[in-house]
This record gives structure tokens, C-alpha cells and sequence, in this order.
């Protein structure tokens, strides 16, 4: 089974439950198993600084569906709990990424994984090495090792 990582943040309303809710509706989807969770984090935000501070984490799960079809359901989800489109790095109740899907890479119109910016995300690696270390290191080496990488 693949190990899948999503990452979740809040920073409109009560902030802890709403991570705790989207954590609950997402083990709640039909293919889908939530298998451990992050404890809560709160950070300050990225891109737009004029807005309160998220209360982050990240979760691992396993699922039958394809990344296309979670991240159907994840939208949902959102839309479920009130999130509104505003503007990029823009307040929300809730915002659910995928971050790893196993080994895939994917990079398609609305879709990327591994998400291109999650190594440069303290919200994101501080929950994601509490529930999986290893993880992190291999994300850092490859980042450290990539001869692609702009210098």
C-alpha cells in the first residue's frame, strides 16, 4: 500500500476544529483510511501576511482511489465545510493538499505531486517529521542531491 500524506490548514473560525473535522470527513470517504495524524501546529502565513495565524498538520492515509479521484473528494470536503475561493494564500476555514502520493509523480492541469513546495514549508515538514522522520530526510536529501536543481 502506498504511504499518502496530506496536509491540512486552517486559519478562519476555531482553527483546531475545523483540522479535526476535515481529519474526520476524510476518514469518512468510501476508499480511504486515516492511519495517523500529526499533532496541531500553528504557523504564521506564507505569501500573504495580513491575516491570522493557521493551525496546520498533516495527515497519512491509505486509499483506493486514484489522485485524481481524492483529490475530487478533498475538494468536496471543502466545499462541505464553507471554504470559499478568495485569492491565493488568501484566508480560508480549511485547505486540504496532497502532498505525497507514494512514489507517483504526477503533473497535470490542477494536480502535482509531490507538491512543488512542501520542502520549503516549515507547516508543512515540522507535522510531517512528528508522524514520519524518514519522510523528511529523504525529502531533504533528494532536495540537497537533485542535479536538476536551479543553484
Amino acid at each position: 500500500m502506498e504511504r499518502i500524506f496530506l496536509g491540512l490548514g486552517s486559519n478562519i473560525g476555531d482553527r483546531a476544529a475545523s483540522i479535526n473535522r476535515a481529519r474526520r470527513l476524510i476518514d469518512g470517504v468510501s476508499g480511504v483510511r486515516v492511519i495517523r495524524a500529526s499533532s496541531l501546529i500553528e504557523t504564521k502565513p506564507v505569501g500573504y501576511e495580513d491575516q491570522p495565524d493557521f493551525i496546520n498538520a498533516v495527515i497519512e492515509i491509505e486509499t483506493t482511489l486514484p489522485p485524481r479521484d481524492l483529490l475530487f473528494e478533498i475538494k468536496r470536503i471543502e466545499r462541505e465545510m464553507g471554504r470559499k475561493e478568495t485569492f491565493r494564500f488568501g484566508p480560508r476555514i480549511i485547505d486540504i493538499d496532497i502532498l505525497l502520493f507514494g512514489d507517483r509523480v504526477v503533473d497535470e492541469p490542477g494536480l502535482v505531486i509531490p507538491h512543488p513546495r512542501m520542502h520549503e514549508r516549515r507547516f508543512v515538514l515540522e507535522p510531517l517529521a512528528e508522524i514520519a522522520p524518514e519522510v523528511v530526510k529523504t525529502l531533504q536529501y533528494n532536495k540537497a542531491h537533485n542535479p536538476l536543481r536551479e543553484t
